[in-house]
């Protein structure tokens, strides 16, 4: 292919992504945002092999330095833009699948790794207290609303960056999946369907607040009783 060939492909991955900062589970693996030079160089190998041909390291050799070329393919492979076969070489990730990806839901799976405590707020805990027959979101905005403890606050901001989440505390919002961390002096919660939430009680009483929520408070009603 051109160089034009390559530009075109930098082109599309950029305007699909430039907006993004989040990492998505796809398939086996995960796709990232990448930097100006990881773009080039996954366009770069993606139009000399596509997606079924494959390809080693030393096909660099000639175009970077050796220090450039491992941080290239360091990159490339742990964002999920290449592939490592059993035979020791790559393969290019389809370029659709990984600009997809960058909008796939992890924050459920990922809370589960945390090691603080948290509660599931707001309309996030009406989500999962009324087993999901309520759920406000979609690739174009999916917010989380988290209590956490004001003293674990830095620990929340590194959980979250570390893992390529936006965040933000009391408010905020971006395109995608991005969660907002509320601070509070005390914290509790119940368990349910794997994930810490703020009580019932609140739940129920949060959903009737704004009509919107309506079928989800009906619901509670009908499974956990009225009076809670």
């Amino acid at each position: 292919m051109t160089d034009i060939s390559v530009v075109s492909i930098v082109s599309v991955v950029q305007s699909c992504t430039q907006s993004l900062n989040s990492s998505y589970l796809i398939g086996n693996y995960m796709t990232i945002e990448i930097p100006q030079y990881g773009l080039k160089a996954y366009a770069l190998l993606f139009s000399k092999h596509g997606t079924h041909k494959e390809f080693r390291q030393s096909e660099l050799d000639w175009i970077v330095s050796v220090s450039m070329k491992k941080k290239i393919f360091s990159l490339l492979l742990r964002s999920g833009w290449i592939k490592k076969q059993p035979s020791g070489a790559y393969l290019c990730a389809n370029p659709s699948d990984a600009i997809k990806g960058l909008l796939e839901f992890r924050v459920p799976e990922i809370m589960k790794t945390a090691e603080k405590d948290y509660a599931f707020t707001r309309l996030s805990a009406v989500e999962i207290w009324s087993d999901f027959s309520y759920v406000q979101r979609g690739f174009e905005k999916s917010p989380y609303f988290i209590k956490v403890l004001q003293k674990d606050l830095k620990y929340w901001k590194e959980f979250f960056n570390k893992n390529e989440i936006p965040n933000y505390v009391e408010s905020g919002a971006t395109i995608g999946e991005y969660v907002v961390l509320i601070p509070v002096g005390r914290l509790s919660f119940e368990e349910k369907s794997g994930f810490k939430v703020e009580h019932l009680k609140e739940t129920m009483q949060y959903a009737k607040s704004n009509e919107i929520y309506a079928y989800a408070s009906e619901y509670m009603d009908n499974k956990y009783g009225a009076s809670e």
